[in-house]
């Protein structure tokens, strides 16, 4: 019997078909405003938790600020968490599409909703629930594409789709910037509905992928205990120990750098509005440098792998912090460290098309979504106690203990399964 003839092999974008442009662009939009609605709240967190603490035009405590903040931060680390389980449960049920909508609904509204909130306790619950549709968009974005997507463009794909949420951050300091004398410092969440929108084009124009579907039509889906069976506990365990570790030190860098900028010398004596003009250009300069680091690390996977690169980035990173806040800078100094680290944060976006494939089908996206995004409650956990620990005020010994924890998740990234190793 005659072979059917393999399909030609794409190597051009105007190659793809409608279906994975589609998928693409939808994934690469929720990205984009994962990153916007992400960010928001570090822009204005010690001013804006300052005004919810103030009683009787009595203002709180810097130290209270400092901890009400960090909380609000961890509960919203531990609905990315949740988000990511939960969402990617269902999105190993419903389909990818349908619970992409779900998503960007839920993260867009609770960042809206965080407008009104008159006590700190009130944007804590709008966060922690805002943040359960971000985590689960990253899980479901990342299926969709590794499911469409040539696997060869896999690890531009990934450097692409960080950069959207990078996009997003800038977006989100654009909104700071324009916002920048509110003195409430509560506008800038309403920027944060504007991603409800796209939810009404990836309704009508993105279908669900057909790994999916056939997956479907074959399979019983799996349940969440069998990422701890014996096929895939492996990979779980591994997976999950260096997304703890990493994203801890990773979040307590992106939570207390806007604190340490507010501190330096040359911004603290400044007006509230230009410190905030202050901690935007900051975050201007990582995820600059960020943008750079997803191309970067895609072309490091390229020429070595995923695992390899993995673990360069993650313990360039450490390497970086450690040397960034091992002293103290001058302003303009600290700003070219943060593009360093920036650039080293292109490791996250390998995560995004190396995780799912190393689950089965009808368990991807719940074993992405759970062992990536679980390990921000470790993260939840390590944003507070970095800053519990250390002296009120001293945010870079803060953020040089952090950057031990990167020399332990590349160590244990040199464990991590190659691709072609995964359960099928």
């Amino acid at each position: 019997m005659t072979q059917p003839a393999a399909s030609p092999e794409i190597t051009r974008l105007r190659d793809l078909s409608s279906h994975q442009k589609k998928s693409g662009l939808a994934a690469w939009l929720g990205w984009l405003f994962d990153g916007l609605d992400m960010h928001i709240y570090t822009l204005v967190a010690t001013p804006f938790v300052a005004i919810l603490l103030m009683s009787d035009g009595i203002a709180a405590s810097p130290g209270e600020v400092d901890t009400k903040a960090s909380i609000i931060q961890a509960a919203f680390l531990v609905g990315w968490a949740l988000g990511g389980g939960v969402f990617g449960w269902i999105g190993d049920r419903i389909g990818r599409s349908r619970t992409l909508v779900l998503t960007i609904l839920f993260y867009a509204g609770f960042t809206g909703l965080s407008y009104f909130c008159t006590e700190w306790w009130h944007l804590l619950i709008c966060r922690f629930l805002s943040a359960l549709g971000i985590g689960g968009e990253w899980a479901v974005g990342a299926s969709l594409l590794s499911e469409t997507w040539p696997k060869k463009w896999r690890p531009w794909i990934a450097a692409t789709l960080q950069t959207a949420v990078n996009l997003g951050v800038l977006l989100a300091c654009l909104a700071g910037w324009l916002l920048k004398d509110d003195e409430s410092h509560r506008t800038i969440f309403l920027v944060g509905i504007l991603p409800a929108l796209l939810t009404l084009w990836i309704r009508k124009a993105v279908p669900e992928t057909e790994e999916w579907q056939e997956a479907k039509k074959t399979s019983v889906p799996p349940r969440i205990r069998e990422l701890f069976g014996p096929a895939v506990s492996g990979v779980t365990w591994r997976v999950l120990i260096i997304c703890a570790v990493s994203l801890t030190a990773h979040w307590a860098f992106m939570f207390w750098q806007q604190s340490l900028i507010r501190a330096m010398p040359e911004v603290r004596n400044l007006t509230a509005p230009e410190q905030t003009h202050a901690v935007v250009v900051a975050l201007m300069y990582i995820m600059i440098g960020s943008i750079i680091g997803n191309y970067l690390a895609g072309a490091l996977a390229k020429l070595m792998g995923y695992r390899k690169a993995i673990t360069l980035m993650l313990l360039a990173y450490g390497i970086t912090m450690l040397a960034a806040f091992s002293q103290t800078w001058t302003h303009d100094q600290m700003l070219n460290w943060y593009a360093i680290i920036g650039l080293c944060q292109g490791v996250f976006g390998l995560f995004t098309m190396c995780l799912p494939p190393l689950f089965p089908t009808l368990l991807r996206t719940t074993g992405a979504g759970f062992c990536y995004n679980i390990g921000r409650i470790v993260a939840a956990a390590g944003t507070v106690m970095f800053k519990l620990y250390v002296p009120v005020g001293d945010y870079r010994l803060a953020l040089y203990y952090a950057g031990l924890l990167f020399i332990p998740a590349a160590a244990i990234a040199l464990l991590l399964p190659e691709e072609k190793q995964a359960v099928r």
